[in-house]
């Protein structure tokens, strides 16, 4: 198979801090940074036993484990303590790094793909588009790599 050439990175549009209390790490960067946050993809993120909260201001994603469910960030947490977990690379063409990270060998570890109406509900309609590509964190040093194509609204 022939490897696809990289894209160009737009910039990170966050970076994402695994946390045990998200109210506490909410109140501090809000008092630190002057950060909003928005608890936004509260059913989605349920699913995956995930409590998740984000400043687009600050550029920062909150994510802690509900109570009583396993997850991947309640795994990490308890085997690394608190801290930087990933960051969300903003590219022009997500199905080109796609098949760029799949020509590298780096599986695609969770999607997320929203409609306008999901945008809508879930980011405050901040966007046209926005679908990201999670890869998996065992290909890429520990770190959670999230590619994404997050385009404002015009």
């Amino acid at each position: 198979m022939k490897k696809a050439e990289p894209v160009k990175p737009q910039g990170v549009n966050r970076v994402v801090i695994a946390v045990w209390d998200m109210e506490k790490s909410k109140k501090l960067y809000s008092d630190l940074l002057g950060a909003t946050f928005h608890d936004s993809v509260a059913e989605e993120a349920a699913e995956l036993g995930l409590s998740v909260s984000i400043s687009w201001d600050a550029g920062i994603e909150l994510v802690s484990p509900l109570p009583d469910c396993d997850s991947k960030v309640k795994r990490t947490l308890e085997k690394r303590g608190e801290g930087l977990i990933g960051a969300v690379w903003v590219v022009d063409d997500i199905e080109k790094a796609r098949a760029t990270a799949e020509g590298l060998g780096i599986p695609i570890w969770y999607t997320v793909d929203y409609s306008q109406d999901q945008i809508n509900k879930y980011q405050q309609g901040r966007f046209s588009k926005f679908k990201e590509y999670m890869l998996d964190p065992r290909t890429t040093y520990g770190v959670e790599t999230i590619i994404g194509q997050i385009e404002p609204k015009s």
